[in-house]
This record gives C-alpha cells, sequence and structure tokens, in this order.
C-alpha cells in the first residue's frame, strides 16, 4: 500500500506525525518517534515571549503597565517559564536534524514581526526543512479590528517567507470572519501549506477561591469535525498543502481527513495517552481502510470528498444546516 504524500514540498513515507508540543523536547524523545513510525517531527514552537526577553522590547512591555497596577508585571512570561531560551531552541534544532534522516519544521508562536525574521533565517541555517508560523492571537481590544487582525497575520507571513527559502506553513485559528479569503491572502504573501486548526485552551474558573485556572483538556474525535469542513472547502479552491492538527486519535480519522484533502495528519493527544508506537498502528488501521475499499495509494483518495469532489458539496455549506434542524422530531433524544 503506497502511503506516500508530499506536504509543504516535503516528500513523505506517510502523513503521520507528531504536532508541536513538549513531544520534542528531549532528543531520545524525537528518536523514539522516529523509530515508531514519524514521516516528520514538528518541533514545540519558539515563542515570540521568548525572542522579545532577549531585547529590550521586554523591559519596555512590562514597564509600560507597571504604573497601572504592579501585577501587571506578572503577565509577561519569565525565562524559566519555558524549556529552551532562543539560541538553545536553535542549538536544538540543528542537534535533532543530525540525529533523524526524517524532515524537521520549526514552529514559531506569535502575534507580530518582533524578533521574527532573524530567528526565521536562522532556523533555516541550522537544518530547518520547514518553518510552521503559528499565529495564536486573541482579540481582546474593542479597538482591534478584524481587517488589522488579518494584516498582523499577512505582514508576519509574507516577512517570514521572504526572509527563507525554506516552505511556510501558517497554522490558524477558525475564527477569522472569511477563512477561505484570509487563506487564499496568505497564499499570495508566501504560505505554502496551512494547518487546520490551532486550539484555544480555555481556563475555567475555581470558584471555591475565585481564580482563573488553566486547563489543558486532550483532544478527541469530535473535534475533528469543524477541521474536515474547512479542509473540504479549502483544498477544493487553493494550490497549497494542508495538515490537520486537533482531534484524530485514530487511523479511519486519519482517513477521513485525508479525504477531505489533508495532505498531513498532526498527532498530539494521542501520542501522549499512548506513546510513539501510536503513530504505527493508526497508519496500519488507514492501510486496512485503503485495502477493504481498493483505494492503491494515498494520492488517489486524497480530497476525494473535498466540497469540488464529494457527491453533495451543499453538505459543507448552510443547507446543511438548515436539514439537520429540520429533521429534529419529539423524542428524538428519548433513548439518548
Amino acid at each position: 500500500m503506497n502511503l506516500e504524500t508530499t506536504y509543504l514540498g516535503l516528500k513523505l513515507e506517510h502523513p503521520f506525525m507528531p504536532g508541536a508540543s513538549p513531544l520534542v523536547w528531549e532528543l531520545d524523545d524525537i528518536k523514539k518517534l522516529e523509530d515508531g513510525g514519524a514521516s516528520a517531527i514538528v518541533m514545540h514552537s519558539l515563542f515570540e515571549e521568548q525572542i522579545k526577553g532577549e531585547t529590550l522590547a521586554s523591559i519596555y512591555h512590562m514597564e509600560l503597565y507597571a504604573d497601572a497596577y504592579q501585577e501587571a508585571l506578572s503577565y509577561f512570561p519569565k525565562r524559566d517559564n519555558f524549556k529552551l531560551a532562543p539560541e538553545q531552541y536553535i542549538e536544538h534544532i540543528r542537534k535533532v536534524r543530525a540525529a533523524v534522516s526524517i524532515p524537521v519544521i520549526a514552529s514559531l508562536n506569535g502575534t507580530t514581526r518582533t524578533g521574527w525574521l532573524q530567528y526565521a533565517a536562522m532556523l533555516q541555517q541550522a537544518g530547518a526543512n520547514a518553518i510552521e508560523l503559528n499565529v495564536y492571537h486573541i482579540a481582546t481590544s474593542a479597538d482591534e479590528t478584524g481587517d488589522s487582525v488579518e494584516k498582523r497575520v499577512l505582514d508576519i507571513v509574507s516577512s517570514v517567507a521572504g526572509e527563507v527559502s525554506i516552505p511556510v506553513a501558517v497554522k490558524l485559528s477558525p475564527f477569522f470572519s472569511s477563512l477561505s479569503n484570509l487563506v487564499f491572502k496568505l497564499e499570495e504573501a508566501g504560505a505554502g501549506g496551512f494547518v487546520l486548526f490551532n486550539r484555544f485552551y480555555q481556563p475555567d474558573v475555581d470558584l471555591e477561591n475565585l481564580e482563573v485556572l488553566p486547563q489543558l483538556h486532550l483532544s478527541d474525535s469530535s473535534e475533528l469535525l469543524l477541521r474536515l469542513r474547512w479542509l473540504a472547502i479549502l483544498t477544493a479552491q487553493r494550490r497549497g498543502t494542508f495538515a490537520v492538527s486537533g482531534g484524530v486519535r485514530t487511523g479511519l480519522d486519519a482517513v477521513k481527513s485525508v479525504l477531505c484533502g489533508a495532505s498531513a495528519v498532526q498527532v498530539v493527544s494521542e501520542l501522549l495517552r499512548h506513546g510513539p508506537q501510536r503513530l504505527g498502528e493508526m497508519r496500519k488501521e488507514m492501510a486496512k481502510w485503503m485495502e477493504e475499499k481498493e483505494y492503491t495509494s494515498l494520492r488517489q483518495m486524497c480530497g476525494v470528498m473535498n466540497q469540488s469532489r464529494c457527491p453533495d458539496p451543499a453538505a459543507f455549506e448552510r443547507g446543511n444546516y438548515m436539514r439537520i434542524l429540520q429533521s429534529y422530531r419529539p423524542g428524538i433524544f428519548d433513548n439518548v
């Protein structure tokens, strides 16, 4: 069974790879991921806040709010909060590239151009085969418009893509007003691929102590549905390659992703639950399904359920929403 795929111009033996996470903090763990069957390694993120911490920008940031209230100083992450400083991260990339034979995709996480150009070039020099830009941003100010948020993303991508010769992927959230239009503009700005989607970790409230509690919940297959919809829509329109991230727990989840247009499947939660060997198991699950359905290659099945090729294109749009609501009948949940 031929599971070969191409993502960001990188030829991969199959689509399964670990997504950006603590799974790649240690070199020994990365080797286990390669031995477990990873087709590529997506590194954990180098955060913009780490880069700022190396410059006077961090001092400005803290002093800007210090007059308002002292506790504002705690909002800026301390250097100890990060696994690796920027220079150590660069060196880690270099060591990983020397230790594995599969492609290594570096990851940058931030919301402005500050420091990214310098470090993007350094990541390329360290041997990264591609860069994933995670533009994780929550627009909380009423003065910040949707246009300004999108312009910031476009500025980041065009700047980084113009600085490096290796492929650049953009990891997006689903919360843009017109995702199709933004992806079109990002391709024009130099993005070679997209990762759908980053996960916004939602805080909880401690009712006893009246504190905000950070929460981390591992993803499950229910989160995949939103990604399948947008994979099907975007891969029917765009030239770039797409990876799915979030909600892939089984090989059949990966099959659905590829059918809707994904060229790569990023897995994190399932590896945290079961270890690197899960990649090989999921790969076998995919191959078994393909054999049963008489597919001989991944390329043959990729995108056959996207919006331009599936039997019911309207299923991804408003019409399906109305049909589902109109099909409700009293007592439908009696046996749930």
